[in-house]
């Protein structure tokens, strides 16, 4: 009689990956409930720092830009809430991609211990970003009723706006993130990246603005970063107004988000199979 054979092989890193993120669930819901916990663990006044910072920064830029350069507002809407509009996705487009890049860093005990699927840690710093939008759309809602600037049906295009920024952040967020783990200078370079693309974006100032300095051409060129995009939408849905969406740029930022998301999850799938021998 024969005995049987025992075939050990290699499992395939790939064969069950989808699967296991949803597996693993629960420990999603564990890091991002810490995360949010570590946030504001220790601070004086806890969640009012998501407040108190896009609250300074659109006081800064309305002063700045709108009483000593005098660019004019977006419709009939006051200035403030014009830049405070337009802070919002911002900010939670840069809360999104500076956590998510220190993600697996931070993690770096965690992961050298046991498996996991390991795009579920800067997966879960997306909330965190998501509990700060939504303490700081409060302040919104207060600068809308004090101003008497009530919003329309177009509040309902938010949720996919959000989808939005989920993507433009999470793309590039997932390269760095896997960079990071190799390269840590990125942890410096990061935080610039992001008050770069502060002034890059139309925060502070009108979009209509930079369309009329410097063309469709060139405007639909500069449409091609995802945050222009995606601050347009919240403007036209909290703001109102006769101003329609530009469609040209939606659709290029849409693809060029698109883009950089699969190409950020298969880069940071690539590499996590060395992120325990690395890190």
């Amino acid at each position: 009689m024969n005995s049987p054979e025992l075939i050990i092989e290699a499992r395939r890193p790939g064969r069950h990956y989808w699967r296991d993120l949803w597996r693993y669930r629960e420990l999603f819901l564990i890091l991002a409930w810490r995360d949010v916990a570590l946030r504001y663990k220790q601070t004086v006044v806890g969640s009012a720092w998501a407040i108190i910072q896009p609250l300074m920064s659109t006081i800064i830029m309305t002063v700045i830009f709108g009483h000593v350069a005098g660019l004019p507002s977006q419709t009939s809407a006051p200035y403030a809430i014009m830049v405070f509009a337009a802070m919002l996705p911002w900010q939670f487009f840069a809360t999104t991609l500076s956590s998510s890049s220190q993600s697996v860093v931070n993690n770096a005990n965690l992961i050298s211990k046991v498996y996991f699927p390991r795009l579920i840690m800067p997966g879960s710093s997306i909330v965190v970003s998501l509990v700060d939008f939504v303490v700081a759309c409060s302040i919104l809602a207060g600068m809308m009723t004090w101003y008497s600037f009530w919003p329309t049906w177009r509040l309902l295009a938010l949720p996919v706006l959000v989808w939005l920024a989920v993507v433009a952040a999470m793309g590039p967020g997932l390269i760095i993130t896997a960079l990071t783990v190799r390269y840590r200078d990125f942890r410096i370079i990061v935080p610039f990246i992001v008050q770069f693309g502060l002034y890059l974006s139309p925060v502070a100032y009108s979009s209509s603005v930079v369309r009329q300095k410097l063309g469709e051409s060139w405007f639909l060129l500069y449409s091609m970063n995802p945050m222009v995009s995606v601050i347009d939408g919240f403007r036209w849905a909290v703001l109102g107004g006769t101003d329609g969406i530009y469609w040209p740029g939606i659709i290029l930022s849409f693809m060029l988000s698109c883009i950089l998301f699969l190409v950020g999850v298969r880069y940071f799938r690539k590499t996590e199979r060395v992120f325990a021998d690395v890190i």
